[in-house]
């Protein structure tokens, strides 16, 4: 999973299902029969029917995930299920007794033929609820697109988790279907407005891992290296094509590819990008989420063209390296994976971490971006890391995510954790004469391992030091299993580079990682604080500290619109046209301007002087190498 931009507030891969004891229920040995019918919404509702077969048990219990892999949070999809109904074989309704969010429990199970229900989409309230799933796991139900991450509509039984599935999803023939689960064919009514899709799944595993979307979309197949991808643009104001982003996303995977090497990869990729639009029931969780051959993107459709496509390249190149690790590369807590009571793995440094260091240094590597961006990039990770407990242990943090003080920190693994990764793969190159680096690394455990076969949790850390050097057993210790913060500059050392301050180019709410705007609650204010004087841009038009914000653009501001009016600021463009009504002690101040770029004062990466030839060639080894 990958957080794509910032969200302002002024107050965030699954390879295998556990084995289970089966009876030798009928149930057992046929598919679930399943059914998504989007030609029936009602009260922006989807019915669902679900057909097990029949069992010879006296109860069976029934569940919707409560945690889906990859996303490090409690999504509760149970909870967007009303209506819930267990069906005997005359149709009439069986006693069902509701045990949490997302359990039910059927008494008289040899008697059920069916379960329907209805299910609510996410999107519509995430501005309403505080707990809703992230938006690229959640789900869509509008007229003209429906987000279908399985996982949202499509449940298990708790004797059946490793049974086929037989899924039907009935749709209006005029709309747009892309999925990569395996289709078996199709069949259309007689007045040729109603088509059924009908898909197969090995196992509950390969109904969450093949995300699907439906509708009005703009679709391009292209090729790269070998695979076919798969580009589907849902746009609801016709922003942006899958033409317009397809030249981006080609390069991108291409680069990506050459990095990679011999990994072995997948022959299809999908990508769902939805652009959201400006409205209170779109949903704000930007970013991605990572499946064995595909990912969902959720980005504002708002987003300039230039940041549309920084912004894919970053989180569509994190969720295609996520083949390395945790899909080839993962412990048991991940091959064996609970929905509803999962243990998590100690290696969120690798997973997350890991790949998040890959989807930055490829970039310079294949030459898609210049050292100095790189370099401004690390530094961003190491200023947003500084943000989070720095002498937090990352595998107690990993194996604890779910519950405070962690899940506040769990952001943190896409930056001290892609850090980690840098220093790994330094002293790697170093220790190899620039020969071996944390990609090779990676590639060995793949081979070791595989996506079918885990490595066990506890011992993984001594496996990595034997296959490398004890260099990296003691990094490991003293800083991942340890709470020791790393010093940053004797890896930069190496190197030939160093720390030091500097102008920063910044944005309009912000000094670096440091929030410049704050909130009354009493009075329901928003103003600018003291850090005000830090910025450039705003310091120079005579914005003081504690000035109110009245207005933005002809827009009142107000604590329930904060977050998408200062979020949209971060799609400010140089040369733009500004009008900003302040209240400065009762009087009332307007500032009217030509946007210019903001700068403030934050730590830099450069190169030191005279750096020697020891200190260039690793250096050469680890960005080009």
């Amino acid at each position: 999973m990958k957080n794509a931009l910032i969200i302002v507030s002024i107050s965030l891969v699954l390879i295998g299902c556990g084995s289970v004891n089966q009876t030798n229920d009928i149930a057992s040995k046929t598919p679930i029969v399943t059914e998504i019918d989007l030609t029936q919404v009602t009260d922006d509702k989807v019915p669902v029917v679900i057909n097990p077969g029949r069992f010879i048990q006296d109860s069976i219990k029934y569940f919707l995930p409560k945690v889906v892999q990859g996303t490090y949070a409690v999504s509760d999809f149970g909870k967007f299920v009303d209506g819930f109904k267990a069906l005997d074989y005359n149709g009439a309704e069986l006693a069902v007794e509701k045990l949490d969010t997302n359990t039910w429990l059927i008494a008289n199970a040899k008697q059920l033929d069916k379960i329907i229900y209805l299910v609510n989409d996410t999107y519509d309230i995430e501005n309403t609820s505080e707990s809703t799933p992230f938006s690229p796991s959640g789900t869509n139900i509008e007229p003209d697109n429906f987000v279908l991450n399985l996982h949202g509509f499509i449940g298990y039984f708790d004797v059946l988790k490793n049974n086929q599935y037989a899924l039907e999803v009935k749709a209006p023939t005029e709309m747009k279907r892309t999925s990569a689960l395996q289709k078996v064919g199709s069949e259309t009514n007689e007045t040729g407005t109603v088509t059924s899709d009908k898909y197969f799944a090995n196992r509950y595993f390969d109904i969450t891992d093949n995300p699907m979307m439906y509708g009005k979309l703009d679709v391009e197949e292209f090729e790269v290296g070998g695979i076919k991808i798969v580009l589907s643009v849902y746009s609801p104001n016709k922003v942006y094509t899958a033409a317009g982003i397809k030249e981006t996303v080609f390069k991108m995977m291409k680069a990506q590819k050459a990095y990679l090497g011999n990994i072995d990869s997948t022959p299809r990729y999908d990508i769902y990008l939805y652009l959201a639009p400006q409205t209170q029931s779109s949903p704000t969780g930007f970013g991605a989420l990572e499946h064995h051959t595909s990912t969902v993107v959720v980005l504002p459709e708002a987003i300039p063209e230039d940041a549309l496509a920084s912004a894919m390249i970053d989180v569509v190149s994190h969720e295609f390296f996520h083949i390395v690790t945790p899909l080839s590369v993962h412990s048991e807590d991940v091959h064996y994976f609970d929905y509803n009571d999962p243990t998590f793995s100690k290696h969120l440094w690798m997973y997350e971490g890991v790949t998040e260091y890959f989807a930055s240094v490829f970039q310079v590597n294949q030459g898609l971006v210049e050292e100095d961006e790189f370099y401004t990039k690390i530094m961003g990770k190491i200023e947003s890391a500084g943000l989070y407990d720095d002498a937090m242990s990352f595998t107690v943090m990993s194996e604890n995510i779910l519950n405070e003080p962690y899940a506040k920190n769990y952001a943190n693994v896409y930056e001290k954790g892609a850090l980690i990764g840098m220093c790994i793969d330094i002293l790697m190159r170093e220790e190899s004469d620039g020969n071996r680096g944390i990609l090779s690394l990676m590639k060995e455990l793949s081979l070791k391992y595989g996506k079918n076969k885990p490595f066990e949790d506890d011992k993984i850390i001594e496996e990595i030091t034997a296959m490398t050097y004890p260099s990296i057993g003691e990094f490991l210790k003293t800083h991942v299993i340890g709470d020791t913060p790393i010093n940053y500059n004797e890896f930069f050392e190496k190197v030939g580079l160093s720390m030091g301050v500097k102008d920063i180019e910044t944005d309009y709410v912000r000094n670096g990682n440091n929030i410049i705007v704050g909130g009354d609650q009493d009075k329901g204010t928003i103003f600018f604080t003291d850090l005000v004087k830090e910025n450039s841009f705003w310091s120079d038009n005579g914005v003081q500290p504690f000035d109110i914000i009245k207005e933005v653009n002809g827009t009142q501001l107000t604590l329930l619109n904060a977050n998408s009016i200062l979020q949209g600021t971060l799609l400010w463009e140089e040369g733009d046209d500004v009008e900003v009504k302040l209240d400065r002690g009762g009087k009332e101040v307007i500032l009217k301007t030509i946007l210019t770029k903001s700068y403030t004062k934050g730590n830099a990466l450069s190169t030191v002087d005279n750096p020697t030839n020891e200190q260039l060639a690793l250096r050469n080894a680890w960005l080009k190498g």
